[in-house]
Order: C-alpha cells, then structure tokens, then sequence
C-alpha cells in the first residue's frame, strides 16, 4: 500500500512515538489511525495529541507541527514459523527514525476490525467508519466478565439492551439475570425475558446463609448485634436439625446449609433458652430477637420472605425459574428490585448472586450451565469505600468477578459513577465499554484500570455523543470507538424521566394523582 504521507517518525519511547507533520496535507484528527511501515513489518497506531511547539503569532500555516501516536498492533511483512499471520496486537518490530506515517484506508481498517474467527456478534459499526462492523468476541467478553461505565443519561440503559440483544440474537439459548433496580427492562426484551419480582417469585427465609440473616433479625449496634447472633445460631441450627429432610446428612448440617426451617421451631428454642436464664437483664436480646421476628412477619413489605404459610423445599423450582433452566424462548430473567425495601436491597442482591455462585460451584464442574448475571448501579452493592455497603453483597460479588470464569458464571456490572465503584471489581472486568463521562474523577479511575495503550481514545470520553462508546479489552481486537445500533421506540428501556418541559406548560395535575400515590404508598403495591 503507497500513499502520500501525512508525517515523519522522530523519536520513539516504548509504545509511543512522535511525529513531524507532513506541510501541506489535510490534518488528520486525534483517534484516526495511522500506520508506519518498516522492512520487517508495518506498525498500527492512534493519533493521541497534535502539537505545534513553536507557534508564530498569530499561527500561520507554516508553522512545524508535531504528533503523538500510540502504537497498538502490526503486521509482520514475512511471518516467520511460530509467527502470526496477519494483524496482532502489540509491537515486537518498532519502526525506525524517519519512516513515513500514512493514514490507514479503509481495506486495511476492515482487514484490522474484521470478524473474527471465534465466536461473536455486532453491536454496531467503528465510530471512524460507519460501513464497518463493531464485533465483540463472545467467550472473551463473558468469560472474563465486563463493565459498562458512563454517565447518567449517556445511554448505558440503551448500550447494555443492545450488547444482551445481539448477544441472545447470536447465542439464543442464554442464560442471563439482570438485576433491575428501577423495573426499566422488561419493555426492552419483552417476550423474551421472563420478569421477576418478590411478588412473583416468593425467596424464602432459609434460602438466607447466616450472614445474610443476621443483617435482618439483629441489631445494627455491634456489642449488641455479636450477643444476638450467638443467640440465633443455635436457634436456626436447631430449627433446621428438627426439619429432619431425607436428602440432608446431619452430620453435615451447618447453619449455612440451605434447606427448610420452621420459625416457629426457631423462636420455640429461643424460648428454651431463655427458660435457662436466672437473671430478668439477660432476657434482652432474646426479646428483641422475638419483637424483630414478630415485625418482619408482619410487615407487608417482606411478605415475599415471610408470608408463605406452607413450608416446602421448593429451592430446586425457585433456582430453575430464576436462571431460566430450560429457557423455554425466554433466555432473559429479569429480577425487578423496585418493590423491595431500601434496608434489604442489598441482602436480596446478596442472596441471589450467591446462590447462583453456590450452585455453579457445586454443578457439574466439567459440564457448567454458563450464567451471565448483570448488575444495575453496580455502585450501590460494591462500593469503593469498603465501610460502605453490605459486605456479604461485595463478597459474593467479589468471588464472582476472581472465580466466576472457573464455574461458567460471568458477571456485568453498569454504573454511572465508576469512582464509587470497587476498584477491586472492577479491574476484573476484562472488557470495559466506556460512554460519555465528563466527571474527571471518573476520568482518572477508569483510565487507572486500563491499559496505557489506551489513553489515546480515553481522551475523548467527554466529547463522545450519545450512543458511542470507547471498548477496550479482551471482547475486542482492538481498542474501538463504536457506534451502537439505534434501538427502534418500542425496545427501549424505560428511563422513567420526567419531561419539565411539557408537563409544566399546563396545570394538568390534580387531586387524583396525590390519591393514586397515597393508595400505593400506603399499601406498599407498586402495581399500578
């Protein structure tokens, strides 16, 4: 390929070299791609900054400019035996001082983006040229876990719709629970999602491990909490003990196990072990373990925990539903937390990615059922400040993101707010598809978890438009900047944002709509 030169190599630093300006050319724009040919390969490489060192005033046309270009893959001229054919990623043959930097054209930009020979989908076409598709290598992006990060009203909602849809379009007997914190998917996939709710799918107390339990029943003082955890301990063991199931040994039985217990038979031992107190001040506890039961039984709000009135082991059912074992033409499980209390969003979240890690841990290890769990506002389960938050929720989510490759179990995590996010989690996400961010906090974080290599696309994070995204990572061949497919009206989700501007240009509003409101509050349905 021969082509009029747009500069001149002169000086190079580990994956980074600089450039002298052709005069007289078209100036090529940050986050083109450039290519430096040498006798023994040709290096590929993205414009990151344009110079002009010396400026006369005013600037004149003449003027020297420099450019910064960070190199990323190449393309051997002759492989050797044991080389790649083709182009890779990383640089083992740098060019010299003075070669020419071309602009790539658009064959050897297809030949660089194209589909690759494993299996992947489309997510839309390369920012640089729209004719081109954006693939993501489908093993590499669920394998190895990945993050959607960019700021609120950037289209993240809309990007992951349509990352799950062509995934399912490619790949449609899936496995995928999306934890929706504000019930805006389920008009995105429709008949292909199967919508859960506490109401609709009753998760029993016994599914809790202990730790979970304790943050429910006990109290929040730590003296206080440690005596009162004590005291339920014994009392769920011996619970579960006295539920006496065929298909568990009792000599393996921990209060962790998850199988059947009845309250009552926990609240009976409770009261035994109060009748062996000789002091009134040591009833405390025990009493507040009983009032604490006594309010979640009957709070309408925790029904879907505590108002079955038949026990049964129904677990192998419950996690049948939930993970869409078989499918049945709905490969997505949507688990709708907008009707769950604020205090136990974080246990449900727990729970459920627990028990599916648990499950996938004690499967068939040779023949797993892959699960992609993706978790909305990942901020608010994991945050960065690990005083904050409920730490059985980071743990179960921390063991997903270093173990979940190992038991097929791969994890999504969305946030608006990267920088409150687990800096832990998120450098396992081996995939990153970055949206406009014009937080410079959030910035720095994102760009801390990335590959140097990358800095130069990471640049344009605040200037991106609506459905663009920067991807970096092991999903991709390349570090891209893509442009989404448009979603048509009907498959987007519902952002719920109220619009000033209509709304307020008449006084439409009345009485009606504070009774509607009061009727739902006050019987805690969010139903409408």
């Amino acid at each position: 390929m021969s082509s009029t030169p747009i500069g001149y190599v002169t000086s190079i630093s580990g994956d980074s070299i600089t450039a002298s300006v052709a005069p007289n050319i078209d100036l090529p724009s940050i986050g083109e791609m450039v290519r430096i040919e040498s006798d023994t390969a040709i290096a590929f490489g993205l414009i990151s900054d344009m110079e002009i060192p010396k400026p006369s005033m005013p600037p004149s046309p003449a003027d020297a400019k420099i450019m910064s270009i960070d190199l990323l893959g190449e393309k051997l001229s002759a492989p050797g035996p044991g080389d790649i054919p083709g182009f890779q990623r990383g640089v083992s043959r740098f060019p010299v001082l003075g070669s020419e930097v071309e602009m790539v054209g658009q064959e050897e930009l297809a030949e660089i983006y194209a589909r690759p020979d494993k299996p992947c989908f489309v997510v839309g076409a390369l920012a640089q040229e729209q004719k081109l598709p954006a693939y993501i290598m489908t093993d590499a992006l669920l394998g190895k876990h990945f993050a959607i990060l960019g700021t609120t009203g950037s289209g993240k909602s809309c990007s992951l719709t349509v990352i799950l849809k062509s995934i399912l379009d490619s790949h449609p007997c899936g496995h995928i629970i999306l934890i929706d914190p504000h019930n805006e998917y389920s008009s995105a996939f429709k008949k292909r999602a199967e919508c859960l709710s506490p109401d609709s799918l009753k998760l029993p107390y016994w599914l809790l491990n202990f730790e979970e339990t304790v943050e429910i029943y006990c109290s929040k003082e730590p003296a206080a909490r440690n005596i009162e955890a004590g005291i339920l301990k014994d009392a769920i063991l011996t619970a579960k003990l006295a539920w006496g199931s065929q298909e568990v040994d009792v000599n393996t039985l921990t209060v962790d196990t998850p199988v059947p217990y009845k309250l009552s038979d926990m609240v009976h031992r409770i009261d035994e072990m109060m009748g062996q107190l000789g002091k009134p001040e040591q009833l405390a506890p025990y009493m507040r373990l009983k009032t604490r039961l006594d309010n979640l039984r009957n709070d309408r709000r925790y029904a879907f925990m505590f108002g079955n009135v038949a026990l049964r082991d129904n677990m192998a059912y419950l996690l049948s539903k939930l993970m869409r074992i078989p499918n049945e033409g709905k490969p997505v499980s949507i688990f709708d937390l907008s009707g769950v209390p604020s205090e136990i969003v974080d246990v449900m979240v727990s729970l459920l990615c627990r028990t599916i890690f648990d499950l996938a841990v004690w499967g068939h290890r040779h023949d797993p059922i892959p699960i992609l769990i993706v978790c909305e506002e990942a901020h608010r389960y994991v945050p960065f400040d690990r005083s904050s938050g409920f730490e059985p929720t980071r743990r179960a989510l921390e063991q997903i993101a270093k173990e979940g490759r190992k038991y097929g179990v791969s994890l999504g995590l969305i946030t608006q707010r990267p920088s409150e996010l687990s800096e832990t989690i998120l450098s396992q996400c081996n995939t990153m598809f970055s949206l406009r961010m014009s937080n410079e906090r959030d910035q720095m974080f994102v760009q801390r978890t990335l590959p140097q290599s990358s800095s130069s696309l990471l640049k344009s994070l605040p200037s991106l438009r609506n459905q663009e995204a920067i991807v970096v990572g092991e999903g991709v061949n390349f570090p891209t900047r893509i442009r989404f497919h448009e979603l048509a009206a009907s498959e987007l989700p519902e952002s719920n944002t109220a619009s000033f501007a209509k709304n307020w240009q008449e006084d439409r509003f009345d009485g009606n709509h504070i009774q509607y409101a009061l009727k739902r509050w006050r019987t805690q349905s969010r139903s409408s």
